[in-house]
């Protein structure tokens, strides 16, 4: 498949993970950026991909283009200052995800979390989909190049070790299904920095990373042992006691749309499935 010098560069950048955040540098993405700041529907509207329909999540909730360009052209956008969080190749597209601080015309501020993955098609570039999380609670990061799933981690080894660890302290084991590729894995991280959700984890759980790897195939032993329903999406959670028997493994994607969750409810999970006290 043929492509510009541009979609040549920056597809070197991804090849191997994320890009570095910062200023935009994705072509497709600045003429996305001038539309909406422009008001032009019609030129919007052509950035989306008809064949197959692009699909949009927004705010968790799935629905359709026009949900998407209503929210960025229902009121007029007087300033959209787009920060880059980064950019990897997957499926054969291009996905890339920012920050977004909007300025409306009519005065109000908002924040936005957007991740659009872009597909060549004949010379011209479209979007196949959208997530996109306005004003979100938790906080974003910044990059995405934190190691939170070292490829060189033992799954394994680190959750015996969890548990022994677990049964002396009277704990339970928290496995956190996902990878460095996933966006909500690293808004998962953040937040279990919190220092409300931090206490709960320190007092009742030892936490084990699985690493999912590039192609969600790693480690799929685990997953099936602990019934991880890879197909609701990443980041995923079980509850382990400490001689391994499964507590509880979200069956409905509870935690992967991570970006758009409260810390109330990521508490309310922990505080429900914490041991009982002595």
């Amino acid at each position: 498949m043929t492509r510009s010098a541009i979609a040549l560069l920056w597809f070197g950048l991804a090849v191997s993970g994320w890009a570095q955040q910062g200023t935009v540098s994705f072509e497709p993405l600045v003429q996305w950026r001038a539309a909406v700041l422009a008001g032009d529907s019609a030129a919007l509207q052509a950035l989306y991909s008809t064949n197959p329909a692009a699909m949009v999540y927004a705010n968790g909730v799935r629905g359709d283009v026009a949900i998407d360009q209503s929210f960025w052209l229902g009121a007029k956008q007087k300033s959209l200052n787009i920060t880059m969080i980064g950019s990897q190749v997957r499926h054969d597209q291009q996905q890339v995800i920012f920050s977004a601080a909007v300025q409306r015309s009519d005065g109000k501020s908002l924040t936005v979390t957007d991740q659009q993955s872009w597909q060549r098609q004949g010379d011209d570039w479209r979007i196949v989909s959208v997530i996109r999380t306005d004003g979100p609670v938790l906080r974003q990061p910044s990059s995405i190049n934190k190691d939170i799933y070292p490829a060189s981690a033992d799954a394994h080894a680190d959750l015996a070790d969890a548990e022994r660890k677990a049964a002396e302290r009277h704990k339970r084991v928290l496995l956190v299904f996902g990878a460095n590729w996933c966006f909500d894995c690293h808004v998962l991280d953040l937040a279990f920095q919190r220092p409300d959700l931090a206490a709960v984890l320190a007092s009742s759980y030892d936490v084990v990373h699985v690493d999912l790897g590039p192609d969600s195939k790693k480690n799929a032993d685990l997953v099936e042992q602990y019934q991880i329903p890879l197909d609701k999406g990443v980041p995923a959670i079980a509850v382990v006691e400490s001689d391994g028997r499964l507590v509880v493994s979200q069956k409905n994607g509870e935690f992967e749309n991570a970006r758009g969750m409260t810390p109330e409810a990521m508490l309310a999970f922990l505080n429900q499935w914490k041991p009982a006290s002595r």
